[in-house]
C-alpha cells in the first residue's frame, strides 16, 4: 500500500522555521522524483520545490528561493522541507508528491498535506 504522510506544519511567527518531512512506503522511493506543493485558500496547488531521483538536483519556484530547501534521505525513505525567514503568504495547506515513469506508465502518488500558518 503506497502512503506518503507529511508532518512538521503548524503555527509560526513571520520570521521563524519549520522543517516538513515526508515520509514515503510501498514504492520504491529512490526512484521517484519528489514534489512539494502547497495551496493557499481560494488559490491553485503551487509548485514549490522539486529535487530528482537520478542526481538529486532541486528546482524552487521564485517565491521561496534562498529561503526554502528541499532535500531527501533515500535510506529513511523521506523527503523534507527546510523552511526558513517565513512569510504570512506562506500560509498554506502543503503536499508532497511522489512521481515516477516505470516501464512506460506514470505514478503519482499524493500525500494528505499538512498545514502551515505564519502569522503574528
Amino acid at each position: 500500500q503506497v502512503q506518503l504522510v507529511e508532518s512538521g506544519g503548524g503555527l509560526v511567527q513571520p520570521g521563524g522555521s519549520l522543517r516538513l518531512s515526508c515520509a514515503a512506503s510501498g514504492f520504491i522511493f529512490s526512484r521517484y522524483t519528489m514534489r512539494w506543493y502547497r495551496q493557499a485558500p481560494g488559490k491553485e496547488r503551487e509548485l514549490v520545490a522539486v529535487i530528482t531521483s537520478t542526481d538529486g538536483s532541486t528546482n524552487y519556484v521564485d517565491s521561496v528561493k534562498g529561503r526554502f530547501t528541499i532535500s531527501r534521505d533515500n535510506v529513511k525513505n523521506t523527503v523534507y522541507l527546510q523552511m526558513n525567514s517565513l512569510k504570512p503568504e506562506d500560509t498554506a495547506v502543503y503536499y508532497c508528491n511522489a512521481v515516477s515513469r516505470v516501464d512506460g506508465r506514470w505514478y503519482n502518488y499524493w500525500g494528505q498535506g499538512t498545514q502551515v500558518t505564519v502569522s503574528s
